[in-house]
């Protein structure tokens, strides 16, 4: 019997939207089938368990989260100051489209971090040893900086990137009211200012 790809899909898909809702401990292959609009029968003809199909769903998610910089960290040929443009560019688009996927990810990877890399086929050398880090460093000791490292810098665009938006009924809250226009014209202007902050805390306009 051959698979049909458009109901694979859907079940990734549903199961997706119900592990990121509810994690993989609280979420049932049942929701997971109701959410895909299909018997649990179907479901297990096409992922024999919860599992294997949370490996599947965690591995792509990873990939989306750091696959975005992979090739762009390592290119020798963009300099620092264009690649921390790039770099918050291309997260805070990704995440507008799926602004639950940090907390998914972050939540999994402090329950079992090892096996969550290993999963998704990623080590400690995509933030650490990469051409990216060795730019920052080369900027840090240019300027002599004390106290600040790559990893340091690396966690800054990440937090100042993503909590706006897996914070935004915080931040709704704390300034109300807000539109979503107005929600959106803030997060879009941190695509100026995050690159600002970051070049400025490596001394990079001096």
């Amino acid at each position: 019997m051959e698979k049909d790809i458009s109901t694979e899909e859907r079940i990734k898909q549903a199961a997706r939207k119900v592990f990121q809702e509810k994690g993989y401990g609280q979420a049932r292959t049942r929701d997971i089938a109701d959410a895909a609009g299909i018997n649990l029968a179907l479901l297990n003809y096409y992922f024999r368990s919860k599992e294997k199909l949370f490996d599947i769903i965690m591995e792509e998610s990873m990939q989306q989260v750091f696959g975005l910089i992979v090739g762009l960290v390592n290119d020798e040929k963009i300099g620092l100051s264009e690649k921390i443009d790039l770099i918050v560019n291309r997260y805070i688009d990704s995440l507008w489209e799926n602004p639950n996927l940090p907390l998914f990810v972050l939540s999994e990877i402090q329950a079992n971090p090892r096996k969550v890399m290993e999963k998704a086929g990623l080590s400690n050398h995509i933030i650490v040893g990469n051409y990216l880090y060795k730019q920052v460093q080369e900027q840090i000791d240019i300027k002599g900086i004390k106290g600040l490292t790559p990893l340091h810098v690396f966690v800054n665009i990440v937090s100042m990137t993503v909590f706006p938006i897996v914070g935004r009924p915080l931040l709704l809250s704390m300034h109300s009211p807000m539109t979503d226009e107005e929600y959106k014209d803030f997060v879009d202007g941190r695509r100026t200012l995050i690159p600002m902050w970051i070049k400025a805390m490596l001394k990079m306009d001096e």
